[in-house]
């Protein structure tokens, strides 16, 4: 069985006045499922205070 993958990096920035950072990626993951992607890792960045979610789905 031969799985070809597309693969897609999101990053959320931290903003001020943007709303809670928790509520953002949240918005971020459902948007990017019903488009048929699966997250598969997540990475914060202390010193850029953002959230990287890294998503896949079948070629």
């Amino acid at each position: 069985m031969n799985h070809r993958w597309s693969h897609k990096v999101v990053e959320v920035p931290y903003r001020m006045f943007a709303g809670k950072l928790t509520d953002r990626i949240q918005q971020e993951m459902d948007k990017m499922s019903t488009q048929g992607w699966e997250l598969v890792s997540t990475l914060f960045i202390e010193h850029e205070i953002s959230v990287r979610l890294f998503f896949k789905k079948p070629a």
